[in-house]
């Protein structure tokens, strides 16, 4: 299953996969979750019902798409704390980063629920003043991709070619 960053959903809702211009993605996303192919968490949520936008209602909408923080993902908690702290990361970054961060949660949750981070971040392996989500996946054993690899990895199509009529 993907697990979907907030800033796959705020990208896709600012730019290419405006509600306006390409409602598809949205109901992609709906079926895909349907199908279990892609959720996120509920911290993840969180941060989109701050906007007050249109994606903050797609995310009161769609309450089913997010999942709650469970006990099998503060199990990772130590494992992914002492990997971030075994970098040389600085002590703002890894207060950042440790605290009630999105970010420290959706790796932990897919690692313990064994799924594919989605993310527009990308592997800075030598950062120090933040600690990005690809690093984290890679040092947790987590797979980590971007919207576009997913969409293609699930067949998603947004075509707007009218249908054939059958012969």
């Amino acid at each position: 299953m993907y697990l979907v960053d907030a800033n796959v959903l705020i990208e896709a809702k600012n730019r290419y996969y405006a509600f306006d211009i390409a409602p598809g993605f949205w109901d992609w996303l709906d079926r895909a979750h349907d199908q279990s192919l892609a959720c996120s968490i509920d911290p993840v949520r969180d941060e989109l019902l701050d906007g007050k936008d249109e994606l903050a209602d797609w995310a009161r909408d769609n309450p089913a798409f997010f999942r709650a923080v469970d006990q099998r993902t503060t199990d990772h908690f130590g494992d992914l704390t002492a990997w971030a702290t075994s970098r040389n990361y600085t002590q703002a970054a890894l207060a950042n980063f440790t605290g009630s961060n999105a970010d420290y949660l959706l790796v932990a949750y897919a690692r313990a629920h064994q799924h594919t981070v989605v993310t527009h971040e990308r592997s800075q392996p030598n950062a120090r003043a933040r600690v990005l989500i690809p690093d984290a996946c890679l040092g947790m054993g987590v797979s980590a991709t971007d919207t576009f690899e997913m969409l293609r990895q699930t067949g998603a199509q947004f075509d707007l070619r009218p249908a054939v009529p059958a012969a």
